[in-house]
């Protein structure tokens, strides 16, 4: 079947595309059947099923849908002793409040809460 898609109308064209759209779900269907009588065939040689092997077999994939648990926010280590409102948990950049502090020669641990 030789087409020239060049001259064939835009209905024309729609429908070659929807007729192929339909037998590529075909295709696919049958290649389905004949690759899960494959796996059949190959799993009884062993003396499994199918429904034997994939409950054994390991997850190696997480689920693109599983979400993390959100991380805990730290406790805070240290506070400034002029503001006792300003706090540090001890982790990442140190706050200029603390390196000022230590310039002055205050110890981290006379800071700590």
């Amino acid at each position: 079947m030789s087409n020239d898609l060049k001259s064939m109308s835009r209905k024309e064209l729609e429908k070659l595309l929807a007729d192929v759209k339909k037998a590529l779900v075909a295709a696919q269907a049958r290649d389905r059947r004949a690759a899960q009588k494959a796996a059949e065939k190959a799993a009884a040689e062993f003396g499994f099923t199918l429904n034997d092997l994939s409950e054994t077999a390991p997850k190696t994939r997480k689920s693109p849908t599983a979400k993390k648990k959100p991380a805990k926010p730290s406790k805070p280590k240290y506070a400034n002793p002029a503001d006792a409102s300003q706090t540090w948990t001890g982790k990442g950049r140190q706050p200029n409040w603390f390196r000022a502090e230590i310039e002055k020669g205050t110890t981290p641990e006379g800071m700590e809460i």
